[in-house]
């Protein structure tokens, strides 16, 4: 899959500037399509110039004019084809910290400590950030009240998976964070 599907999954949403949609990917659940604006900007001109989406020019005082995008009804068309389409590759984790927690024997347990930390406090801020995101999304009803009557629920059942998966992210700290600190007191002891 490329940058180009999550660009153009992002403007189902309605018509955003580029500067919009790198803030949307920026808080994105789960980080499921990282971008950075060089990369998202040099995107929306790739989609612009294949006719997926349509760019309007929006003149503003005392600011740089900015471009606000849409998709085109081909822009749709590709987006329900790639939807309808058997997922290519299973997801694979692949996790810098994951290969450093399983070198680490014979290191410092305290340096995996404070990777395992910063880790921890990242997943807790995307998930205060996820559960913010849900009650605005919810506006007062209940889950089921919403997934019923919501025009969309793509967006809601992705930050479903966010949410979940940076419990999991807690959890798996949590339970190394408790293992290291088990091995150094017996070790103090020993």
């Amino acid at each position: 899959m490329s940058l180009k599907y999550a660009v153009l999954a992002a403007l189902l949403e309605g018509e955003a500037s580029g500067y919009q949609l790198s803030k949307a990917f920026d808080v994105s659940p789960a980080g499921y399509w990282p971008a950075t604006p060089q990369q998202l900007y040099r995107e929306l001109e790739r989609l612009a110039g294949d006719g997926l989406i349509r760019a309007r020019v929006v003149r503003q005082e005392r600011r740089p004019d900015k471009r606000m995008f849409t998709l085109t009804e081909t822009g749709h068309q590709e987006l329900r084809a790639f939807a309808a389409a058997p997922v290519r590759r299973p997801t694979a984790l692949r996790d810098e910290l994951l290969i450093k927690v399983r070198a680490m024997d014979g290191t410092d347990p305290a340096v995996t400590r404070e990777l395992i930390e910063e880790r921890r406090t990242r997943a807790g801020g995307r998930l205060d950030r996820y559960e913010h995101m849900r009650e605005r999304l919810l506006d007062g009803r209940d889950e089921d009240a919403y997934l019923d009557d919501a025009r969309r629920i793509g967006p809601y059942l992705t930050l479903m998976g966010g949410i979940a998966f940076e419990r999991e992210n807690l959890a798996w700290c949590d339970r190394v964070l408790a293992v290291l600190e088990r091995r150094a007191a017996r070790a103090g002891r020993g």
